[in-house]
Parts: structure tokens; sequence; C-alpha cells
């Protein structure tokens, strides 16, 4: 396959990290019911520990989330999603962790808790658009240094799979983004603070999911490092036929490939040491010069 044209700087960096290379970001869910893992590190403890393994695995980015928003799932009070997220971010900074913290919040007040506790990446899956306070924090998070990641998603993630359409679903997605990131603009976050997700699995169904993983390019035009969150998704089961969401590491691995060959510049996974590797074999080989007359054993 070919790569999609870059269209960004290689010198430019995402809070303090190069994208001249694929950059990964490890899933850290303190939650007891998110789709994939839930339940499994939502003691404070554990899930600093979880987190610690990922960086020495290789990633660059952790996303420490309180709330889920599978499918289906439902809203947390933001005095709880406080207390399971601020206690690891703190923990984390504690600890000398290196890697770039993000919260996975929709909430004003949960994101500014994350920012003073450490946190450098607002990731907001409703784009700023679900709290009228998230402008303000999201501009706090650029005067910082940090990032503002906005997200497309049709609906709450109550109901958002129950019947998802779109006449377009790749112009609609990029004109939602485009708009997006123009407001977080005009709130003062400049555009390469900013990092675009086109939702995959989030009010799309499979034909949606797969038309925005081919559109990945288009995306890529509106200017900012684009984030692709397929791992262990309902979409990777359905093409691979593994019911188990546990399971869809291959397939998860295959999609974040394709990903960042259409030009993804940051794969949002939970099976980070299995990412690194693959990605290393994939820039080696994107990168390498051709060897003429050379046979490998």
């Amino acid at each position: 396959m070919n790569a999609a044209p870059d269209h960004r700087e290689k010198s430019q960096t995402l809070c303090g990290l190069p994208l001249s290379r694929p950059l990964v970001m490890g899933i850290v869910n303190v939650t007891p019911d998110s789709f994939s893992d839930g339940g499994l590190h939502f003691e404070p403890a554990r899930a600093v520990e979880h987190a610690l393994a990922m960086v020495r695995d290789g990633a660059d980015i952790l996303d420490i989330g309180g709330e889920s928003t599978r499918p289906g799932a439902a809203l947390v009070p933001p005095d709880i999603e406080l207390a399971r997220v601020i206690p690891v971010i703190e923990a984390l900074r504690a600890s000398g962790c290196g890697a770039v913290i993000s919260v996975d919040t929709r909430k004003a007040s949960v994101a500014r808790a994350a920012l003073t506790a450490g946190a450098q990446i607002f990731n907001d899956v409703s784009a700023l658009s679900y709290d009228p306070g998230s402008l303000s924090v999201a501009a706090s998070y650029a005067q910082a240094g940090g990032a503002v990641c906005l997200m497309h998603a049709q609906g709450d993630p109550a109901t958002m799979q129950d019947n998802p359409s779109y006449e377009d679903v790749l112009a609609q997605v990029t004109d939602y983004l485009a708009e997006r990131a123009r407001l977080a603009q005009a709130a003062g976050v400049p555009l390469r603070q900013q990092i675009l997700d086109p939702g995959i699995g989030f009010g799309k169904d499979l034909a949606h999911n797969i038309a925005l993983m081919r559109g990945i390019d288009r995306l890529q035009a509106l200017g900012a490092p684009l984030l692709l969150g397929v791992s262990r998704k309902r979409m990777i089961g359905q093409l691979s036929g593994q019911a188990d969401a546990a399971k869809r590491v291959s397939g998860s691995i295959a999609a974040g490939l394709y990903a960042v060959s259409r030009g993804a510049q940051i794969l949002r996974v939970h099976d980070v040491r299995e990412t690194v590797e693959a990605l290393k074999v994939w820039q080696a080989l994107a990168e390498a010069s051709p060897m003429r007359g050379e046979r490998g054993v």
C-alpha cells in the first residue's frame, strides 16, 4: 500500500514529542465498566502500575480516563471522575514518569484539575462541545505548552450506536473537525497544539468506520496530527471474526499500521508493547532503501 503524503513539518513536536515518527498512546481506564478491560485497573495503585508498565513498553503518551464512553455507557458525575483520575495523575508525576500524560474527559472541571495535577493533553470525545467551560480550559492547556484532542462523535455514548446515519460520513466528519478546530483556535489553542480524531466507533457502523479509515489522508489535510483509536473495538471483531475484545490484538495492530500508512500520527492502544514492536518494523521497512541483489534467509 502507498503511504499518504505527509503535510507536517518533520521538525514539528507535540508536547515535546517528535512527530517524525508515529506516537503510541497507552489507554489507562480507571473505570469499572470499559468495554475491553473494565475493572482491571480500577484501583489507583493498579492503574499506576499498569501505566508505568506501558511506559517501559514504549508508550509515548498515557491516556487516563475515569468515565467509560463505550456504547451504552452511563454518565459519571464529576466528583466521582475526579476521584478516579486525579490520584493516578498525581502518582505518575510523583514517580518521575517521563511520558506525556493525557486526561480523557468531557468535563471542564476534571480537565482543569488534571492540568493542575500534571496532565499535558486534554482529550475530549465531544471536541469541547459537551461542557461550556471546556474552551477556556483548553486554552489553559495551550498556554501551558500542552495540547487538546478534538474527537468526532455522533450522539451521546448512551445512545450513539442505536442507528448512526450519515449522507457522506467522510465529508461530514471532516467538516465537523475543521469547524471545531477553528473554534479551538479562536479560543486560544493554535492548530499546532491540536490533535484531531475521527472517532472510530463513536456513532458509526462498520461501513462508516471503514470509509473513515480509508479517508485518513483527507483528514490529514486539516493540518493537525491525527489520532486513531481503533484498538480492540467492535470493528476489529467484525472484520476478524474475534468476539473476545481482549483477543483482538492482531487485528488492532493491522488496523493501526494501515492507519499510519495513510497518515495517522498517534495510535491510541491497549497493547503497547505489541504495537511499538510492529511500528518499529513498519518504519524500518518504510524508510529502508532497496538493496539490490541481496537475499534473506
